[in-house]
């Protein structure tokens, strides 16, 4: 299909939630173009793909060709490495207690993003433009996506997967709930002496969680929650002085630690937005909102926003019904705010049962990390849901 004649539908960024969206829609013959928006540097950082996301990108037909570059997490171990007066227990979740191989798998962005970028320039049903959007305009039937390079595109429903700085949600005049974290996340990746034996392990420290997540071979990359100061200070360490730092943090237990090129620090934020939806427009991921990188939640978040609005749009033109229309938006809006509100206030809790000294607190934490260990059906029920599954 040319660029100037009429989608169904333009999908605006290409990280990985965008490029999964355009593919998920191309795969079940919606007429889609993609906008990338402008070249990007290299990621250090990874994801932990949980086991709804995974099923969501083989649904989408493109799981296979990721598959390969990716770390089974097959195990997740939490331990209290604080130092105060009530602590809690260690809890080991182990996926083959739900009937699962493995709670998900981790990938580095990069090869995330690239592998979904080939699949989408290999998609025949999929017009990609590689360029940047500098202008959405919306009328009663469509919607005009106007490009730094080459025609306008126009659509019945315009997507912002454009991330947090959010053109497509600019346009629509949709503001953004914000909380700011007196913490940032230092990442990292290492290699190690010891296998991590697929295994997933977050110390939970006065600070916030410091976390390894298995990478393919003897790696796994590092999510060091501290503060702003502490954060300073750990980029300006020297390769050989922060790899015995990361080390001595993991309790040396993969044995020896050397960082790879490529350590990052990210202020943490809790933002969403005050509505997915306006005329013509639906936000999804990042765009829709951010999450502090807790609990593995951001990008699986964002990926059932994708999978919803596939859904609903895949139903709309099978039925024949607009796939920009108000009553459709309206139902990607109802069925995606419970799981966002849902997520956001679980990692806000967590994150400050951390941040707290309040004695009750600290009480309470350690008493619900016992009975997660001692429970099995609520054990059961936590890793059902954390993966994106209901509880039962």
């Amino acid at each position: 299909m040319a660029a100037h004649e009429m989608h169904d539908v333009v999908v605006v960024g290409g990280g990985p939630a965008g490029l999964a969206l355009a593919l998920g829609l191309a795969a079940r013959g919606i007429s889609t173009a993609l906008v990338t928006g402008p070249e990007r540097n290299v990621d250090h950082r990874t994801t932990a793909l949980l086991e709804g996301s995974v099923r969501i990108l083989d649904d989408f037909g493109v799981w296979s060709r990721l598959a390969a570059s990716t770390a089974p997490l097959r195990d997740m171990r939490i331990a209290d490495a604080t130092r105060r007066l009530v602590r809690a227990p260690e809890v080991t979740f182990r996926s083959a207690e739900i009937g699962l191989e493995a709670f998900g798998y981790n990938i580095e962005n990069d090869a995330l993003r690239l592998g979904l970028l080939a699949a989408a320039l290999e998609q025949p049903r999929l017009h990609v433009a590689r360029t940047s959007v500098t202008r959405v305009e919306v009328d009663d039937t469509a919607a005009t996506v106007e490009l730094a390079e080459g025609a306008p595109l126009r659509a019945r429903l315009v997507v912002g997967a454009d991330g947090r700085g959010s053109l497509v949600r600019a346009a629509a005049g949709i503001g953004m709930r914000t909380h700011a974290y007196p913490q940032v996340a230092f990442t990292a990746t290492v290699r190690h002496t010891r296998p991590h034996e697929e295994i997933s392990t977050e110390f939970h420290t006065e600070s916030g969680p410091f976390t390894l997540v298995p990478l393919p071979g003897d790696r796994s990359s590092i999510v060091c929650v501290v503060s702003e100061r502490e954060a300073i200070r750990l980029m300006g360490l020297s390769e050989a002085d922060l790899s015995r730092e990361l080390e001595a943090r993991a309790g040396s237990i993969l044995g020896r630690f050397t960082v790879e090129p490529g350590r990052g620090a990210f202020p943490l934020a809790a933002e969403t937005a005050e509505t997915l939806v306006a005329p013509r427009i639906a936000l999804v991921a990042e765009a829709a909102h951010i999450m502090p990188p807790i609990g593995a939640q951001g990008l699986n978040l964002g990926l059932r926003d994708v999978a919803e609005l596939v859904a609903l749009v895949d139903r709309a033109a099978a039925l024949g019904e607009d796939v920009g229309g108000a009553e459709l938006l309206a139902r990607y809006d109802r069925a995606r705010r419970s799981d966002i509100e849902g997520r956001m206030r679980a990692v806000d809790v967590l994150n400050r049962s951390l941040l707290s000294d309040f004695l009750p607190i600290q009480s309470m934490r350690g008493f619900g990390l016992y009975l997660l260990d001692r429970v099995g059906p609520l054990r059961r029920a936590v890793m059902r849901l954390g993966i994106g599954e209901r509880a039962a």
